[in-house]
C-alpha cells in the first residue's frame, strides 16, 4: 500500500510540474516568435514607406558616453534605431505593370542572387498575400509614391536561429527541472504520504480486528440457534436469525479479504486448475435461486479452460458477480454467464436491469458504493462485493470492467491472462 501511495504521489506531482513546464515553455517561445515577427514587420513597414530604403535621417547619436544611463531603455532603443540600417539584411524586387520583375536591389544582402530574387518575387506574387514568409525571409508588398509596385524581403535567419536556440534551451531547462523535481519528490514522498499511510493502517487494523472479533459471537449465535431448533424446531424467528448470521458472515469474509489484499499479505495458492469446471460449478449453484425468482438464467462456458491461479479466489469472484446479478437484475429479467478463451480468458456476467447508473461505471467497484440505498437494504447488499471482485481480478494480473449494453443491460467483464505475469510468479514462490 505504501508503495502504491508513493507511486501515485510521485506521478501526480511530476505530471503537475510537467503540465506547468509545458505551458510556460509554450508561452515563452510563442511570445519570442511573435516578438521577432513584430520586429521584422516593423522593419518592413519602414522600408515599404520609403521605397525600399531607410530614411535619410536617423535618430541622433549621443554626444558623449554616459555610463549611468548606458543600459536604460531609452538609450538602448536609440542605439538600436541608429544601428538598424547597418544591421538589417534585406533585398527589394521591383515589378512592372504586368507583374513581371523589372529590377532588383541586392546591395543589402549577400546570400541571394539575381535568380533567387526573381524566384522569391514570383512566389510572393502568386501567394495572394500582402505579407508572409518564404523560407527564412519575411516579405511585404508595397507601392511607391510614383505608383510602382515592389516587394521587400527581410532576412530573418538570425532571428530564426535565436528562436531555435531559445526553444532548445528552454526544453533542456524544463527537462532538468522535471528530473530534479522527480528526484526530490521521490526522496521526500515517504514523509509526504506518512499521515495517509498511518490513517489507512489504522483503518485496516480496525477492520481486521473487528472482523476477527465478530467471528466468535456469530459462531456462538449460530450454535445457540442450532440448540433452539433441536429443542423447539424451526420457526420463522430462527430462520430470520440464521439468514442474518449468513449475511454477517458474508460481510466479515469480504471485509477480511479486502483487508488482506490491501496489506499485500494475502497468501493465495497459485496452481494450475480447470477454470471451466470451477466456474460451471459456481454457476450451477445459483441456477435454482435465479429460477425461483422468475429470472431467465443462461450458462455458456467453454470446456477445458485451464489457468494458473487461486481456485478458491476465482470461485469467490464468480459467485460475487452472480450474486450481484441476481440481486440487482430486473423482475423477470435475464442473467447470463459466459467463459471463453481467446488471447485472454474472458469471464462475463450480464444481467438486465431497470436502470443503469449514469456516468463512469467504474465507481461501482468503489467500496460501499450503492446506486440505490433502499434497494440495497432489500437485497442485503453492502457495496463491497464488487470491490472484492476487482481485488481478486487484480491479484491475478487481470482486469474487470462494467459495461453498458443498451439502456437495460449491464455486463461485468473479467479479463484474466492465460500466462501468469512474472511479478506474480515471484510473489507467490515459497
Amino acid at each position: 500500500m505504501v508503495k502504491k501511495l508513493r507511486k501515485k504521489f510521485v506521478i501526480t506531482a511530476t505530471l503537475s510540474l510537467l503540465a506547468i513546464l509545458v505551458v510556460m515553455i509554450a508561452i515563452i517561445n510563442f511570445s519570442n516568435i511573435q516578438s521577432n515577427i513584430r520586429d521584422a514587420d516593423h522593419l518592413l513597414s519602414i522600408l515599404s514607406t520609403n521605397d525600399g530604403h531607410f530614411p535619410t535621417t536617423h535618430p541622433p547619436k549621443g554626444n558623449r558616453f554616459d555610463p549611468q544611463n548606458a543600459f536604460s531603455f531609452e538609450a538602448l532603443n536609440n542605439t538600436r534605431s541608429a544601428e538598424m540600417p547597418f544591421q538589417s539584411r534585406f533585398f527589394v524586387v521591383w515589378l512592372d505593370e504586368a507583374g513581371n520583375v523589372s529590377s532588383t536591389d541586392l546591395s543589402q544582402v549577400a546570400a541571394i542572387s539575381e535568380e533567387d530574387a526573381v524566384e522569391y518575387a514570383n512566389l510572393a506574387s502568386t501567394s495572394g498575400k500582402e505579407k508572409g514568409m518564404i523560407q527564412s525571409y519575411r516579405y511585404q508588398k508595397a507601392t511607391s509614391d510614383t505608383g510602382a509596385n515592389f516587394i521587400v524581403f527581410v532576412d530573418m535567419t538570425v532571428s530564426l536561429i535565436n528562436i531555435y536556440n531559445l526553444l532548445i534551451r528552454s526544453v533542456l531547462v524544463g527537462l532538468f527541472a522535471l528530473v530534479a523535481m522527480f528526484i526530490l519528490v521521490f526522496m521526500f514522498s515517504t514523509h509526504a504520504v506518512a499521515p495517509v499511510v498511518e490513517s489507512l493502517e489504522k483503518q485496516k487494523r480496525f477492520i481486521t480486528d473487528a472482523g476477527h472479533e465478530l467471528k466468535t459471537p456469530l459462531a456462538v449465535i449460530s450454535a445457540n440457534i442450532d440448540v433452539l431448533e433441536l429443542e423447539s424446531g424451526k420457526n420463522e424467528w430462527t430462520s430470520s436469525i440464521r439468514n442474518q448470521i449468513k449475511r454477517m458472515n458474508s460481510l466479515v469474509k469480504n471485509l477480511l479479504t479486502l483487508s488482506r489484499m490491501d496489506e499485500e499479505r494475502m497468501r493465495v495458492v497459485f496452481s494450475d486448475f480447470n477454470l471451466s469446471s470451477t466456474v460451471s460449478e459456481a454457476a450451477t449453484s445459483f441456477q435454482a435461486l435465479a429460477e425461483s425468482k422468475g429470472k431467465s438464467y443462461q450458462i455458456d462456458i467453454e470446456k477445458d479452460i485451464h489457468i494458473t491461479g487461486d481456485q478458491k479466489s476465482l470461485e469467490q469472484l464468480t459467485c460475487l458477480l452472480l450474486d450481484n446479478a441476481i440481486k440487482y437484475s430486473s423482475d423477470q429479467g435475464n442473467i447470463r454467464i459466459s467463459l471463453v478463451k481467446n488471447k485472454n480468458i474472458s469471464l462475463e456476467v450480464s444481467n438486465s436491469c431497470d436502470s443503469i447508473p449514469e456516468g463512469n461505471l467504474d465507481r461501482l467497484f468503489d467500496r460501499f458504493y450503492r446506486v440505490d440505498t433502499s434497494r440495497s437494504r432489500e437485497t442485503g447488499g453492502y457495496g463491497i462485493g464488487l470491490s472484492v471482485a476487482r481485488a481478486i481480478a487484480t491479484s491475478h494480473g487481470g482486469t474487470i470492467q462494467a459495461l453498458r449494453d443498451g439502456d437495460k443491460l449491464i455486463r461485468f467483464v473479467v479479463k484474466l491472462p492465460t500466462v501468469l505475469p512474472k511479478n506474480l510468479v515471484k510473489a507467490n514462490q515459497p
